[in-house]
């Protein structure tokens, strides 16, 4: 092998020289030169390369602090209320769109609730007689609602009537995130917000203006104060946080715990509140015994049980002390009677009823069942990884808490049910999907699990309930016959002083007496007839039908004919056709989300008057 002599040469190309140039001594390319390989010395310990070295300098005021494991809290912040308020908010706005999609024209009890409150404005106020007699028969006092609404409507007219329920149940859900925050947290606050703003009874009541869309929102103030003054009282009692209260700060513990003690007459806050939410509506009085087992059940985990009997106690009399006043000072027992505690019988069959039940509540109600089941195994999910939930309250509280929310769902229908009445069920629902909810967003939660680890089974239930709410409202929002139609025809005919058999007969008063055109004591429904015949009998039922039309007693007729009319609508149109006293002077055909109809307007036939 050739040993090049002089300076080594310095190889061009990869590492190692392989595959690059030699070059000689002079600089130049020598093709006879041969590459020679260097075998670097092995080295020891590696020494620091000039530039990197340096001398630690220890100081204690360099020292870091403790690093946490984690840097995710399940503590309560500002930043993660004013997300769950603005979230809040957006749900709100769905809530009010798909309500105010909603139209159609006066239902007959809104007419009737409206026209009585301005009867009743003129009662009080003006000294008229009270001729309608609306407190015998009401399902609310017609002193509260009514009033309100006809003064809302000498405003805004029906429309702005309706916006007062919207706003009646924006606040229930609103009230309902908060009291389901305070026994939960945000996220379930929020589920339980979105899962009852979207049912039916939630969107169909807020563009209805009857009596439940306040006696909803007085209840679920009721409940939201409740569950707030335990909180007050909580807080007040606890010694360890007595910074946090202002007004106590510079006063000695055992101060404190006689301050706590003092606070036993906070839930009577309360009792004006739900004894006006059965004033508004009588049923209302059917969830009061939730209202009160809430307030046990929240006092019992804050306060101890002693303290939670007294507190559930004070606000039990004070309700009944309430509601005691009212009954004594009014006449409304008999319209309680005939409306809530001895209504009558129907004759709708038990399953079809259950079907409709489960149609209107069933997913809330089976999202609530599922909730109240995991959250009895399970108090919260395990948000820190690594950690384990927090214990939080026992086993036994959580299934108290659970079975008295989510039963509450069940009352309306039951009740019902063993009336075998359907009237109204779409509506009266909704007073316990109230209470169920914060079940059902506890149920939600567990099905996305900890930091929403399973999305789809949220989004889907949220698809799922939507469309139900939705195509649900609207049907039974199309139910009645519009009478967009019937009004102007009516008011070409009648007159004033005239005596007028309707069905409908609310909405043609409300409408036509606007134009002063009739009132409330000119018109007869086909639901109530008090006839005095040519030998001075009263009659009443068929035979009161009978002979007013055999001897040409009304005016006119309207008479509302559909795919199944009833037994007087088809005894009256018969007596109509073959009496001879009156003629058709039009009909005009309607649709409805469940069928087909039109009206018939009869008119007098001038010479048929003999009395």
């Amino acid at each position: 092998m050739t040993v090049a002599e002089g300076p080594v040469p310095v190889a061009e190309g990869p590492v190692g020289g392989l595959g690059g140039r030699v070059y000689g001594g002079d600089g130049r390319y020598d093709p006879e030169s041969t590459l020679r390989l260097r075998v670097l010395p092995a080295r020891g310990r590696p020494e620091p390369a000039p530039g990197y070295t340096f001398d630690e300098i220890t100081r204690a005021d360099w020292a870091l602090g403790p690093v946490p494991d984690t840097g995710w809290s399940a503590a309560p912040s500002p930043r993660r209320t004013w997300v769950g308020r603005a979230l809040l908010a957006c749900l709100l706005l769905v809530q009010a769109i798909l309500s105010l999609r909603l139209h159609n024209t006066a239902f007959e009890d809104e007419a009737l609730y409206v026209y009585a409150g301005h009867a009743m404005i003129d009662h009080l106020f003006h000294g008229t007689p009270d001729y309608g007699g609306f407190g015998t028969y009401f399902s609310g006092s017609p002193v509260l609602y009514p009033v309100l609404a006809a003064w809302v409507d000498s405003v805004g007219g029906l429309t702005a009537v309706r916006l007062m329920s919207l706003a009646f149940m924006l606040a229930a859900t609103g009230l309902l995130y908060s009291f389901t925050r305070m026994l939960f947290n945000e996220r379930t606050a929020l589920c339980a917000a979105g899962i009852f703003a979207v049912s039916q009874s939630t969107l169909f009541l807020g563009n209805f203006a009857t009596y439940d869309a306040l006696a909803i929102l007085l209840l679920a103030l009721s409940a939201w104060i409740l569950v707030r003054v335990v909180q007050v009282v909580r807080d007040v009692r606890d010694v360890r946080d007595i910074r946090d209260v202002r007004d106590v700060r510079d006063v000695r513990d055992d101060q404190v715990i006689r301050l706590a003690r003092g606070h036993w007459a906070l839930p009577l806050a309360a009792a004006p509140v739900a004894a006006l939410a059965v004033g508004v509506k009588y049923a209302s009085a059917l969830y009061l015994p939730t209202v009160t087992v809430l307030l046990v059940l929240a006092a019992h985990r804050r306060l101890g049980g002693r303290q939670a009997l007294r507190l559930g106690a004070v606000f039990t009399g004070g309700v009944v002390v309430l509601l005691g006043i009212g009954l004594a000072t009014t006449d409304y027992l008999q319209a309680i009677r005939s409306t809530t505690t001895d209504r009558a019988h129907g004759s709708t069959s038990v399953p079809t009823m259950a079907w409709d039940c489960f149609r209107w509540g069933g997913l809330l109600f089976a999202l609530a069942c599922l909730g109240t089941v995991l959250y009895t195994r399970r108090a919260g999910l395990g948000e820190v990884p690594g950690r384990r939930a927090p214990a939080g309250p026992g086993t036994r509280w959580r299934l108290a808490l659970g079975a008295v929310l989510t039963g509450t769902a069940l009352l309306a229908p039951a009740y019902q049910i063993h009336l075998q009445t359907s009237v109204s069920l779409h509506k009266h629902i909704g007073y316990g999907l109230l209470f169920a909810a914060p079940m059902a967003g506890v149920g939600i939660t567990r099905l996305m699990g900890a930091h929403f680890r399973f999305p789809q089974a949220a989004i889907a239930v949220g698809v799922l309930a939507l469309t139900l709410g939705m195509s649900q409202s609207a049907q039974n929002y199309g139910v009645w016959p519009s009478t967009t139609y019937l009004m102007p025809e009516l008011a070409k005919n009648v007159r004033p002083g005239q005596k007028w058999l309707g069905q409908p007969h609310e909405a043609p008063v409300y409408y036509l007496s606007r134009e002063g055109l009739t009132d409330y004591t000119l018109w007869t429904s086909i639901y109530y007839i008090d006839y005095t015949g040519r030998q001075g009998r009263h009659l009443m039922g068929a035979e009161g039908y009978r002979a007013a039309i055999d001897d040409g007693w009304f005016d006119g007729v309207v008479l509302d004919w559909s795919d199944q009319p009833g037994d007087v609508q088809t005894l009256i149109r018969g007596e109509m056709r073959t009496s001879g006293r009156y003629r058709l002077a039009g009909a005009l055909s309607y649709r409805t989300s469940v069928g087909t109809g039109h009206f018939e307007i009869w008119l007098r036939v001038p010479a048929a008057h003999k009395r």
